[in-house]
């Protein structure tokens, strides 16, 4: 199985790119989108779009992992990044790659099986899962990464199985 794990947000989209076999990771890409602040909101949006596109028709993932959108005090943050999500969503749909949500807690249990883990300790434990030799720069790439590993964890679950079949 290989799956699109995406970070969401609107001057850097996290993504990374693996591949689930027999219970073990293998990386295939990762990265960031990047926009710049001065760009045209509308522009950015477009670059995350064909982006997300370009790396969809690459890898042809049989899922997409993405986090679930929770508001934060920043409304107008929140917004953005909403729209930025929408571009993501609308690619992965176009494509036909079926797109699942996970909150943060939920990354964190798969990943470090310990749902208040912090942001190291998931960094490091999606180093070790995917035999990474350094970790990304970008925390955004991590994340994606490890929101990845989540689906890969949840997609193997029997009960995962289970609601996958009511599914389709």
């Amino acid at each position: 199985m290989v799956i699109l794990g995406i970070d969401p947000g609107y001057a850097i989209v996290g993504y990374g790119v693996i591949e689930v076999k027999n219970s073990r990771y293998r990386p295939l890409e990762h990265g960031a989108v990047t926009t710049k602040a001065t760009q045209d909101f509308n522009s950015r949006l477009e670059v995350i779009y064909n982006s997300i596109e370009a790396i969809l028709e690459k890898w042809r993932p049989n899922a997409a992992a993405i986090e679930k959108l929770f508001f934060n005090s920043n409304q107008k943050t929140a917004l953005q990044v909403a729209e930025a999500r929408g571009v993501i969503l609308l690619a992965a749909q176009k494509a036909g790659v079926p797109v699942w949500e996970y909150t943060p807690l939920q990354v964190k249990q798969a990943v470090t099986g310990y749902g208040q883990a912090q942001k190291p300790q998931v960094m490091e434990m999606t180093k070790r899962l995917l035999c990474l030799r350094e970790m990304p720069k970008l925390d955004d790439t991590c994340d994606a990464l490890a929101m990845a590993i989540c689906h890969g964890q949840a997609a193997g679950s029997s009960l995962r199985r289970t609601m996958l079949s009511g599914r389709r």
